[in-house]
């Protein structure tokens, strides 16, 4: 599992520079997901070796620049209360505001690792202005140029250095798949739970966020057996009150992260909102098997809206990743429940197939001849051999005489021939063309 490292600060500091930043290193490695730069609050970043989750609390508050020092307060607390490690960004032009006090002071309390990162630090009379930092009674900061990128490395290698080291998941002889049921607060993800294991194995209240912690629960039933993960994990009653976007999407990261398939309950009386999609493209992102479970349909008016248009709204917004099962279930009447754990078993075993080279090459080679990739500027593009590579997730890829000349387009093409083909259902895949 990945630690979580939160950035946390005032507005306007350069904290989505620094958090893309960090995030490109690793999407410079992986081919970056075309099309989705929906959640650009949550990424993944890897330094010397070490691979961490990266959050930017900037990206969860709503409003205008001078927002009001309660939000900034409540993501701070948040950070502190999910996170491993924690990155103060501040800025030297503006030095140290009442805000930054208001950030320092509740971060003093805190024994987990704090870095302090004094940004827009690019030139030798700043790295004097810099030195006021030291009264905000976090020791020693890191001067940093989010722009240029000067200064991260070093903030780096302290990071990795002051990360917990995250327990080793237990290797079992066959690990049992793990699915996890995600979703917002109160969309009904304990209910669904209760409702499967046939007894009240969670307490469930109408108090969005009763359930801390995620909690794991061996199912075995149907002669299906697998772990059931339930996330429901929003916090104590006390907090409840609060803005529970950052703080759900935070508990999902670690949820997605370390599951096969992600169950995603969304609220049928609310529709398809942000934060639905916000945890949709973090397993999307995560590769994670994907089914979407419309709850609480018993109390939609049926005349308003009909499953297909329901359905037809939540497929726009996925768009291009399309081809994810909907099922319209009632946790509290148990309609279709079963229904729902046998598509996610299915999305599971979708995942993990393998297709042989012979009929992969045989099926695709053909299409291929029939719609090659457009020309580009005069030179044509042959693809003469393709294979699934021998990874957890589907991957495949093309051999090509100009795989740099193969643009997206042309690759959505090809991912769609895979799944008329083959059934991908629920299964984000990769697709690579490389030089043969």
């Amino acid at each position: 599992m990945n630690n979580i490292v939160a950035i946390v600060g005032r507005p306007n500091v350069g904290k989505s520079t620094f958090f893309n930043r960090l995030i490109q290193r690793r999407e410079a490695i992986v081919d970056s997901v075309s099309g989705v730069t929906r959640d650009r609050n949550y990424g993944k970043s890897e330094w010397n070796g070490k691979e961490f989750s990266v959050i930017d609390t900037g990206g969860y508050i709503k409003g205008s620049d001078d927002i009001f020092e309660g939000e900034i307060r409540k993501q701070v607390e948040l950070a502190i209360d999910e996170a491993d490690a924690i990155i103060f960004v501040v800025d030297v032009e503006e030095g140290i505001t009442p805000m930054d006090e208001e950030v320092a002071k509740l971060l003093r309390k805190v024994t987990k690792p704090i870095l302090l990162a004094v940004n827009k630090v690019d030139n030798g009379k700043r790295e004097q202005d810099a030195l006021e930092f030291y009264n905000l009674g976090l020791g020693e900061y890191f001067t940093i140029a989010g722009m240029s990128g000067s200064g991260t490395g070093e903030l780096l290698d302290k990071l990795v250095e002051v990360l917990p080291e995250m327990p080793d998941a237990v290797e079992e002889e066959n690990p049992l798949p793990r699915f996890c049921v995600v979703g917002r607060p109160n969309a009904g993800k304990s209910s669904f739970i209760n409702a499967l294991i046939g007894e009240d194995r969670f307490v469930v209240t109408d108090i969005a966020g009763t359930t801390r912690d995620a909690i794991d629960t061996r199912y075995n039933r149907f002669g299906f057996e697998f772990n059931l993960v339930d996330t429901a994990g929003i916090r104590r009653k006390a907090k409840v009150k609060e803005d529970l976007e950052f703080y759900s999407v935070m508990r999902s990261v670690r949820a997605i992260e370390h599951s096969d398939v992600c169950i995603l309950m969304i609220d049928a009386t609310r529709g398809f909102e942000g934060q639905d999609q916000s945890i949709f493209w973090l397993a999307e992102k995560n590769r994670k098997g994907i089914v979407i479970l419309v709850n609480k349909w018993d109390l939609v008016e049926k005349d308003t809206m009909s499953t297909r248009d329901y359905e037809a709204k939540i497929r726009k917004e996925i768009e291009p990743f399309t081809d994810v099962p909907i099922l319209f279930v009632s946790a509290l009447t148990k309609q279709r429940l079963l229904k729902a754990l046998e598509t996610a078993v299915k999305v599971y075993e979708n995942r993990s197939q393998r297709i042989s080279t012979s009929k992969f090459n045989e099926h695709m080679l053909n299409i291929i001849e029939h719609m090659p990739p457009p020309a580009l500027k005069g030179k044509y593009i042959k693809i003469k051999y393709c294979m699934q590579l021998p990874t957890p997730v589907p991957q495949f890829v093309f051999f090509a005489n100009l795989p740099q000349y193969v643009k997206d387009p042309y690759k959505r093409f090809i991912e769609n021939k895979i799944r008329e083909h083959w059934d991908f259902s629920g299964v984000p895949m990769d697709i690579y063309f490389r030089q043969k």
